[in-house]
C-alpha cells in the first residue's frame, strides 16, 4: 500500500505525511510545474503542464489497495474502479455507494454556475483547524481499515 496525493494546492499534505510516518506508509505527492513541492518524507513527482496531466499520472500510478487523496471526483471514480481507496480533503471517503451522488451534485453545481441566472454559488469556506482535525481523524480511520 502507498498513499498518492493529488497535491496541487492540497491543504492536507502535512497531515497525510504525519499519518503515513506513523504507519510507515510510503507517500507520493503529484503536482504540476506550477505547484512544485519539496518533502523530507514523500517522493515528489512533478508532472508536466497540461489539462488533467497530474490526474492521469496519479491514476496510472495507482494500484489496488492504495489510498488516494484528491478533491477531484473524476479521479475518485477512476481509482475506485482500480480497487483503491479514496478520501477528499474534507475527510469524506469516496465509495462505490456515494460516488454517483457526488458526481450528480457536481454536475448540478456546474450547470448552475454556467447558467445565465443571477444566482451565484459561493466557493468553499476558508479552511479551519476543525476541518484539519476532521480530515486527520477520517484519514486515520481509513488507514486502519485498509491495514
Amino acid at each position: 500500500m502507498k498513499i498518492l496525493v493529488d497535491a496541487d494546492a492540497c491543504p492536507v499534505i502535512s497531515i497525510v505525511e504525519q499519518t503515513a510516518k506513523k504507519y510507515e506508509i510510503p507517500v507520493i505527492l503529484l503536482c504540476d510545474t506550477n505547484h512544485v513541492l519539496q518533502s523530507d518524507y514523500s517522493e515528489v513527482k512533478v508532472i508536466g503542464v497540461g489539462a488533467d496531466a497530474v490526474d492521469f499520472a496519479l491514476v496510472g500510478l495507482c494500484r489496488k489497495g492504495d489510498l488516494v487523496v484528491t478533491q477531484d471526483y473524476g479521479v475518485a471514480v477512476m481509482i475506485l474502479g482500480k480497487g483503491a481507496y479514496g478520501i477528499h480533503q474534507s475527510g469524506k471517503w469516496y465509495t462505490d455507494e456515494n460516488i454517483d451522488q457526488m458526481l450528480m451534485e457536481r454536475h448540478i453545481s456546474k450547470k448552475a454556475r454556467c447558467s445565465k441566472s443571477k444566482h451565484h454559488l459561493k466557493g468553499p469556506a476558508k479552511r479551519t483547524a476543525e476541518d484539519d482535525m476532521r480530515f486527520e481523524e477520517s484519514l486515520e480511520r481509513l488507514v486502519q481499515k485498509i491495514l
